[in-house]
């Protein structure tokens, strides 16, 4: 009795279980959207210099180790972001500095010249 799967086998069953885990993990994203809590605050914040930042206008600082999540709920460097103004929501620490921030759009293209 041969217990072996011929290749064509194989190939169809790994693409059938990569299928599979592409689908649910599509279907869960939507589903669960970003996970921003409901204590989290609304503002406008500009990176100045980072960790400098003006939130409402007004000068502020981000935590060491501050998280800033992008509209795709990746990871977004503050450097990257100096000089743009975005809606965000965003979190303090204990000691007030902002250490957590969901950014609400799209992060503005950079107006530099070529």
């Amino acid at each position: 009795m041969n217990r072996c799967f011929s290749s064509y086998t194989r190939c169809a069953l790994v693409a059938l279980a990569l299928g599979a885990t592409l689908a649910s993990s599509a279907a869960w994203a939507q589903v669960t959207g970003r996970p921003i809590p409901e204590k989290a605050q609304a503002a406008t914040l500009v990176v100045t210099n980072a960790p400098e930042v003006l939130l409402n206008g007004q000068p502020d600082r981000l935590s060491p180790g501050a998280r800033i999540r992008g509209s795709n709920n990746l990871l977004v460097l503050s450097a990257s972001l100096t000089g743009k103004t975005l809606q965000v929501r965003y979190l303090r620490e204990p000691q007030g500095q902002i250490h957590e921030v969901w950014i609400l759009g799209d992060i503005p293209p950079s107006s530099k010249s070529p």
